[in-house]
């Protein structure tokens, strides 16, 4: 009989999006409803915050199923539409730190489900659901399951350089390869292990996981899964923990890999 996975989970932007837009293409629509249809658990494991990922689960039609949101710190029934997990770290000594190093950045820290307050003013479009500005001092004492930072008018490339040697303590740190954009999340909090809990519950084998993504906070998800697959357009040091490399987001990459074992 041929290997179909049972447990298929999916980056958004990106990979079954453009980054930022929630226009999934016909082609991915279409062969993610033939892989629900013959039964598998498609999880939607995103960086996005819920109010982001909201609006992408329902285009699906996903029920039965979880969303994994905030890169593993959040989780969200699609059936029930509740939170069931959320874990949440002081965002205060990280920040502290990064305006020291970062001049020029801008933060905010999620409030899920609802939105994030900001310290500083993000571009149109960067944060999603209601943003309220707040003083450092109450952003820096909010507790959080997300806090996103863009380093105003530079470039992604410099903000990995500057960030190659710091370790921030008490959270899991990822730079985003196509924005000046840094994600921090609870200590031990990943894509990764978060599949790896929730496959355990859903009683699914290790051998049974296909994962898709093109970021680098979707390394750990890509080597949890029985298969990883990278996108085109995914930086080398994303392809290179792979187990295979489909096509660009605009060419349909993550339908071409569903479509191998679900049918076109």
């Amino acid at each position: 009989m041929t290997w179909r996975p049972r447990l298929i989970a999916l980056d958004i932007d990106g990979t079954i999006t453009p980054v930022g837009r929630e226009d999934v293409a016909p082609a991915v629509r279409a062969a993610i409803g033939r892989a629900v249809d013959h039964g598998a658990h498609v999880v939607l494991s995103t960086g996005r915050s819920l109010v982001g990922t909201r609006p992408i689960v329902d285009d699906l039609g996903l029920r039965g199923t979880t969303a994994i949101c905030s890169n593993g710190a959040v989780w969200w029934d699609t059936t029930t539409r509740e939170v069931v997990r959320k874990v949440e770290f002081d965002p205060g000594p990280s920040v502290e730190r990064l305006r020291a190093l970062l001049p020029d950045a801008v933060f905010a820290v999620e409030l899920t489900g609802v939105g994030n307050l900001a310290f500083g003013r993000f571009p149109d479009g960067d944060l999603w659901g209601e943003v309220r500005q707040v003083s450092y001092e109450e952003l820096a004492a909010t507790p959080t399951s997300r806090l996103v930072m863009r380093w105003v008018g530079r470039t992604p490339e410099e903000l990995a350089l500057r960030m190659l040697d710091i370790e921030l303590p008490g959270v899991t740190a990822s730079c985003d390869h196509n924005e000046p954009w840094l994600t921090l999340t609870p200590p031990g909090v990943t894509k990764g292990a978060a599949l790896e809990d929730l496959r355990a519950k859903l009683g699914v084998s290790e051998e049974d996981t296909l994962a898709i993504g093109d970021g680098s906070n979707d390394v750990a998800m890509l080597r949890w899964a029985a298969h990883g697959v990278a996108m085109g357009q995914a930086p080398v040091a994303v392809q290179e923990v792979a187990d295979a490399v489909t096509g660009t987001v605009l060419d349909d990459g993550a339908a071409t890999v569903l479509d191998r074992y679900f049918g076109a």
